[in-house]
């Protein structure tokens, strides 16, 4: 039993990777490729470092200011999860996701189908286990997202599209 488990779970991999071609790039983008839209750029690795930080840095507020109520903002950090996600080449399940976003159930489930409504994520059921659904970054979310990391990185990482040369005429 176990052994078909794996079985099953390496299917469902494969098939995950035969879904992620060059028009599906979401789930695996390659660093330094074009993206999907002209106004996200290019991808850069370090963007997953930059979305981690911003979601550790929410956690931190929460934390230090002992509070959960003052910073809740469910739909972003389940975008920055998808988005590491998606940057680690791994899958995050919607019960993952729920826990992830740092508000009850019911609340994340609301905002997974508010971001799903507005084609900025996607789900998809588990071939493995039909009990399990999996959530994703859309190709429009994966966009949006790479286009706030190349706005937001600017200021942080100089990337090699001249702003290097405006770094050195400061």
């Amino acid at each position: 039993m176990r052994l078909i488990g794996i079985a099953n779970e390496l299917l469902a991999m494969a098939k995950d990777l035969e879904m992620t071609a060059p028009h599906d790039a979401p789930s695996l983008p390659v660093a330094g490729s074009a993206a999907g839209s002209s106004t996200a750029g290019q991808d850069h690795p370090v963007w997953a470092e930059l979305a981690r930080q911003t979601y550790e840095d929410r956690r931190r507020r929460t934390k230090i200011f002992q509070t959960e109520e003052l910073f809740g903002e469910p739909a972003w950090d389940i975008l920055l999860d998808l988005f590491i996600a998606a940057k680690e080449r791994r899958r995050v399940s919607v019960t993952s996701a729920c826990i992830g976003s740092a508000v009850p159930s019911t609340t994340a489930l609301r905002w997974i189908s508010i971001l799903e409504r507005s084609g900025l994520l996607m789900r998809e059921a588990d071939p493995g286990d039909a009990r399990r659904v999996y959530v994703r970054l859309s190709p429009r979310g994966y966009d949006a997202m790479l286009e706030y990391f190349s706005a937001s990185s600017r200021s942080v990482v100089l990337l090699d599209d001249g702003t290097a040369e405006m770094g050195k005429r400061r």
